[in-house]
Order: C-alpha cells, then structure tokens, then sequence
C-alpha cells in the first residue's frame, strides 16, 4: 500500500482538488475526520449526504431505542444533502436512494464539476450512480468501505457473482483507501494488482478521547457510585449494541470461569454499556449464574463513553463478523488495554497478543477466560497495556488518513505534483 505524499501545507504553489465525497449519511465517527480534511489547504472538500436521518434522530435498530448524537454531524466541512428519492431512515443497498447525482457532479456547461469522487461503499445504489456519474463525466473515482474476506457463508454460485461485479466495478474504480490490514486483502483478492491502494486507516479523534478520559478521572467515584461499585476493584468493560454477533454472552461466560478462583473481595466487576435485542437474555443468564459483580448501564452516546474507558482495566469485544470495531480505538486512545476476537479486523493492526492488550479465537471461552487471567496477572500488567495501547494509537490517526488521501488524489488528478 502507498500512503504519503508531501502535505500541500509544504508544497509550492499547487492547485486545490475539488473533492466531492458521497456517503449515506452524517456518521459521529466521520465527521471529525471530514473537518480534518476540509483544513487541508490542497483539499476543497464538497460532502454529499443520500439522508439526514441521524440528525433528525432516529431509533438504531442494533442499540433497540432512539438515537441522537450528542457529537456535531455537520459542522466544519462543506456539506448538502441530496434530493431524495427513496429514504427510509436508515442504511441499505436500496436506501437512502437520491435524485441528481450526475447533474449534481457537472456545472451548468456539463463539465466536471470536481477533479474526484470519494464513494463511501459499493454495495447501494446510491453508491453505484456516484461511480457511473463520475465515469461518465471523466471523474476518477476513490473507494473506501470496511469489507473483508472473513465474511459470512455464501454459496460457490453466489461468490462467482460477486467476482464478476467486482470485475466490472473495477474498471470504474481510479483506486482504492484501504482502512487497515484486512480490508487490504480484500482490495487485493478482488482487484489483484489493477487498483492502486493508498492507506487511509481507519482512525477516530485520539485526542478527543484522551482529553474526556483524562478529565473524567476526578468525577470516578461519581461514577462507581452511579453503578454500585466499590471504590478499590478493576473493572472489565463491554460497550456495543447487545446483538448476537457481539457476544457479550460468550463474556459473561468467560467471566463466570474468571472469578471462579478469586476471593469475593478480589473479583473484578463486569460493566456492559449497550442496548439491544439480547440484553433481556443476558441479563436473565447473569442472574441464573449468580453474578452479582455484573452491572448493565444501558445505551451511553458517545461524548459519556470515555468516562468507563476510564474506569475500566480492560475492554473486551468478543464479536463475531466485525469488520473493524472503532470502538477498540476509542478504549486504547483512552489508555485502555483490550481483548479482542479474532473477528474484530482492527486486532490484525492495532493490538498485538500480549503487548495493547490480548487477541483469542473467535468463540473460544475458555481462550478469553486466559486472556481475562493474563490481563490481570499483576497489579501493573493493565496499565502497562494501557500505555502500550495509547503510543499503538499516536501513529493511527487522520493525519495518516490525510496523508493517504493526498497521494491517492495525487495519483488520480495529477494536480498535487511539484
């Protein structure tokens, strides 16, 4: 993968990229990224929304209640929302649905109305239009999704299919912005050598999550009395949607082997923040077990997440099928180890067994139980993760994503050379 090229803030005189970025909707983990690429002086970034959906407000099907960021969605970048078609209020292949894309791309005269199209996805039909349009008007076109090859089960029919629509998309495609090591794989399983990748790594605000964890700490105790937790024990975090595929049933599992041994007074409690379909099981299975050091604190937004990061001594995600996880980077930009399954794709390029924190098999219990025992194997091993965790995040940041971003516009426009 290629990912740096000379930041135009250094360059001579160069001209701007016009930059159009077509994506469903406001997303809290992007937007932060987008006012960071609007400062770049090389970069004139235009973002184009199918849905207002998520600031409107809606009910997140994976957490089961109504949802409304606490984060700013709009804020810092240029931005408009598309006219609408179909929308629903949510995210799939036929919605949001826009009208105008392709006029939406041009001037008045029918020419390009941007150097290139950013496509956040291939699998819509919004996304589709944004890479026909751009073809048809001589627009190159970047591609950025979260794909991997670890991917659900599919028929030999159907992974044939999928082969010869990647055969015809990547002949739209001027290159591709791998977010990580897996999603590398992908690109290149489908693509082989035909389309240029630049590393635009999948990255939160490190220092926004640092900051809040950081100033969270004297308001601890307010915290663990919130949560009816004794002031001297460690703490175990989960925080996602409590859907199957997370599996925070596999941790509580493991949990129960873990504290098996420890003293009453020795045990680490058990804090999963999270709604969803599965909490009404799992806490009916913690009652059942007899876990009285397991605390279910409910759907937290975003801004109040790096108060249990702070909290915690580890955070774990067992998921299955998680092509990412940006969850893990928000806990280790905060200084918190975790475990990870080897499902959750950010494992293969941010946490190292044993260094941030721990990676065990998919679905092996009794692996997270050891992984459980190796991060509290001392008084100091979590912390030392911790830090382990925070230096791993300081070289996974939008800088890189910028960087990545001005050699692939580099590489596509011919407008960012010397």
């Amino acid at each position: 993968m290629t990912a740096s090229v000379q930041s135009t803030s250094d360059q001579g005189s160069l001209s701007r990229v016009r930059l159009a970025y077509l994506v469903s909707h406001p997303i809290q983990y992007q937007a932060p990224l987008l006012r960071r690429i609007a400062l770049e002086p090389g970069i004139e970034l235009t973002v184009l929304f199918g849905s207002d959906f998520s600031v409107r407000g809606y009910k997140d099907h994976g957490f089961g209640v109504d949802v409304m960021w606490d984060t700013p969605l709009l804020e810092g970048y240029s931005s408009e929302f598309l006219r609408p078609w179909r929308d629903t209020g949510g995210v799939s292949p036929t919605t949001p649905i826009s009208r105008g894309i392709c006029r939406r791309l041009q001037r008045i005269d029918g020419s390009p109305a941007f150097d290139a199209l950013w496509v956040h996805g291939y699998a819509s039909v919004n996304a589709l239009q944004g890479v026909l349009a751009a073809n048809a008007l001589g627009i190159p076109v970047l591609l950025r999704a979260e794909s991997w090859l670890a991917d659900r089960a599919r028929s030999s029919w159907t992974l044939a299919a999928k082969s010869l629509f990647f055969r015809l998309l990547g002949s739209g495609i001027a290159a591709v912005l791998p977010i990580g090591t897996v999603n590398s794989d992908y690109w290149t399983h489908y693509f082989g050598s035909r389309v240029p990748q630049f590393l635009m790594p999948y990255a939160v605000d490190n220092t926004y999550f640092a900051r809040l964890a950081e100033a969270a700490a004297p308001q601890e105790q307010e915290l663990r009395t919130e949560l009816c937790l004794a002031p001297d024990r460690p703490v175990i975090l989960f925080a996602s949607k409590l859907q199957t595929r997370k599996h925070a049933d596999h941790l509580l599992e493991a949990y129960r082997s873990f504290i098996a041994n420890r003293s009453p007074l020795d045990r680490p409690y058990l804090v999963i923040v999270g709604d969803g379909e599965q909490r009404a099981a799992l806490e009916a299975r913690t009652r059942e077990l007899g876990l009285d050091e397991v605390r279910f604190a409910g759907f937290r937004n975003q801004s109040e997440l790096p108060r249990f990061f702070q909290l915690a001594d580890v955070f774990v995600l067992p998921s299955r099928h998680e092509p990412w996880g940006l969850i893990v980077n928000e806990a280790m930009a905060a200084g918190c180890p975790v475990i990870v399954s080897t499902d959750v794709g950010s494992h293969a390029d941010l946490v190292t067994d044993g260094i941030e924190g721990c990676v065990f098999p998919i679905g092996n219990i009794a692996a997270l139980t050891d992984a459980l025992n190796r991060v509290f194997a001392s008084p100091d091993t979590a912390a030392r993760m911790g830090q382990n965790a925070r230096e791993r995040l300081s070289t996974w940041t939008f800088e890189e994503d910028v960087q990545g971003l001005l050699a692939a516009l580099a590489a596509v426009t011919r407008k960012l050379k010397d």
